[in-house]
C-alpha cells in the first residue's frame, strides 16, 4: 500500500497545477475583456467622426440638382440672347 502522504502529494500537486491554470485564465480573461473596452471606446469615437464627416458631406449630394439649376439657366440665357439679338437686325 501507498502511504497517505504520498496519495496527498499527488492531490497538492494537482491542485496546484489546477489552481495555477485558473490564475492564468483570469489574467488572459482581464487582458482580453481590457483590449475589448479599448476597443469599444475607438469604435465610439470612429463612429461620431463618421457621423460628423456624413454630416460635413451632406451637401455634396445637392451638386447635382444646383448643377441642373445652372444648366438650365445657361439655356434660357442663351434663348434669351439669341431673341434680343435677332430682335435688333
Amino acid at each position: 500500500m501507498l502511504a497517505a502522504g504520498a496519495v496527498l502529494t499527488g492531490w497538492f500537486v494537482g491542485l496546484t497545477i489546477a489552481g495555477v491554470v485558473v490564475a492564468v485564465v483570469v489574467v488572459l480573461v482581464a487582458i482580453i475583456l481590457g483590449l475589448a473596452r479599448r476597443i469599444s471606446v475607438q469604435a465610439r469615437a470612429i463612429t461620431g467622426a463618421l457621423n460628423q464627416a456624413r454630416v460635413n458631406t451632406l451637401a455634396l449630394w445637392d451638386v447635382d440638382k444646383v448643377n441642373e439649376g445652372i444648366r438650365l439657366t445657361i439655356a434660357h440665357a442663351e434663348r434669351a440672347r439669341a431673341s434680343l439679338e435677332g430682335g435688333r437686325r
